[in-house]
């Protein structure tokens, strides 16, 4: 019987074109949104975990209270100690050092004298080590418009804004001014190495980067460092894995009532992370839903005028003694067939422009320039092992639903009718 009933689709194109075409049209929206959004999710935590938050992070309890001042003053102190301690208990997990932290830039001119100066917002991170692998997380490379990167000590980076305001390029002396770990003036000369643009406002309003060894003699703060962030095995983030880790390095100092005590957090519990991630889980499950009801309603119709076209030739089946339920059941069968292929249909465009958007991405920049999103202004779609099968849920459910309801017009069926029909 279910060969019988292939056969019918797939020679009787009138029968199963339509439906076929509205199912694929579904899907493949439904394909390409999943890999679409799925792209700007892991961009944003890509982006998030390398410059704020890590996969995990390690500060102070008094760092924390105040985290959103960056306050050196309370910075976790004996680094290299914490480090060898979470090296030892999570060789798995890369931990890096890092330092944030404000000043005044001063630009000066050709005879020395001030011409310029301007707020920035400092980061140091270990860039010089070599091991290190914060170049190539950061994207520091590609984001270059001029320059190198650091490659000695006494070097920095500075954001594009801020050398076009001031008029800066690589090569050109500056002073920055500031306050140390213990709160006394510093001030140091640097020698400007490349200049850099992320394409995202957050980063690129006013930044100035330098490796830690010289931000640790700038602020005083020898063997301290403002935050550790912790990132996992190829930079993937995995929730599980990270609370695992975050939960078994608090329990060592749960009994310690030490407010400089160090304690972890990992991605989801900074940045508002947790609740973004829910609300784009939620976003694509009623997109889901909503692409169910509206293919049902779709097919429904298309299942209304299927059945009056076919309404002889159930009038003839119904006639010659084949029950209503059979004919019923056949047609959800066949509805089962064409939404399967409808949906293998889908999927595969689908999944191509996914592939082809995961390598060339679309560019936002121009969209992006008042955003403080941390998430790069060319997102790409990508590539989930469930995109192979998603699809076929809502194609094959919509058509199932469609085809049930217009069915249902089988059952009004009054076989007394029927040889004056067929008379």
């Amino acid at each position: 019987m279910n060969r019988f009933l292939w056969k019918g689709i797939i020679r009787d194109r009138s029968r199963s074109l339509l439906p076929v075409i509205v199912v694929a049209i579904g899907i493949f929206f439904v394909i390409f949104l999943d890999g679409f959004m799925g792209g700007m999710i892991n961009s944003l935590i890509d982006k998030t975990a390398g410059f704020q938050t890590g996969h995990l992070k390690v500060m102070t309890r008094a760092y924390h209270e105040n985290e959103e001042q960056k306050p050196i003053d309370l910075a976790i102190l004996e680094t290299d100690a914490v480090l060898d301690q979470l090296n030892t208990l999570f060789p798995q997990v890369e931990w890096t050092p890092r330092i944030y932290f404000g000043g005044l830039l001063d630009v000066p001119d050709a005879q020395g004298e001030t011409r310029a100066q301007g707020p920035v917002m400092g980061t140091a991170y270990n860039l010089l080590a070599p091991q290190s692998r914060e170049i190539q997380r950061l994207g520091l490379q590609k984001a270059l418009t001029a320059g190198r990167l650091i490659q000695h000590t006494g070097e920095v980076i500075i954001s594009d804004d801020f050398a076009q305001r001031f008029g800066v390029r690589p090569g050109d002396p500056l002073t920055f001014f500031g306050t140390t770990m213990y709160g006394s003036m510093s001030a140091a000369n640097y020698r400007v190495a490349g200049i850099l643009r992320f394409g995202i406002a957050a980063l690129d309003r006013g930044a100035i980067i330098l490796d830690i060894t010289d931000a640790r003699l700038l602020l005083d703060m020898d063997d301290a460092a403002g935050e550790i962030f912790g990132f996992l095995p190829d930079d993937r983030y995995h929730r599980e894995q990270a609370e695992a880790v975050k939960e078994a390095y608090n329990a060592y100092y749960s009994d310690d009532p030490d407010e400089y005590a160090p304690i972890m957090f990992q991605l989801a519990d900074q940045a508002s992370m947790a609740s973004t991630m829910a609300y784009a889980n939620s976003v694509f499950l009623i997109m889901i839903v909503l692409l169910i009801l509206a293919l049902s309603i779709v097919l429904w119709n298309t299942g209304v005028l299927g059945g009056i076209r076919r309404y002889n030739e159930f009038g003839i089946r119904l006639a010659m003694g084949e029950l209503k339920g059979h004919i019923y059941r056949s047609l959800l069968i066949e509805s089962f067939f064409i939404g399967v292929i409808g949906s293998s249909l889908g999927t595969l465009l689908g999944l191509a422009l996914s592939l082809y958007l995961s390598k060339h991405g679309i560019n936002y920049a121009d969209m992006m320039n008042n955003m403080s999103l941390l998430i790069d202004p060319v997102v790409r779609a990508q590539f989930h092992p469930r995109m192979l099968y998603i699809g076929y849920i809502p194609g094959v459910i919509s058509m199932l639903i469609g085809s049930a309801l217009a069915g249902m017009a089988i059952y009004k069926r009054k076989t007394a009718v029927l040889f004056k029909e067929l008379g």
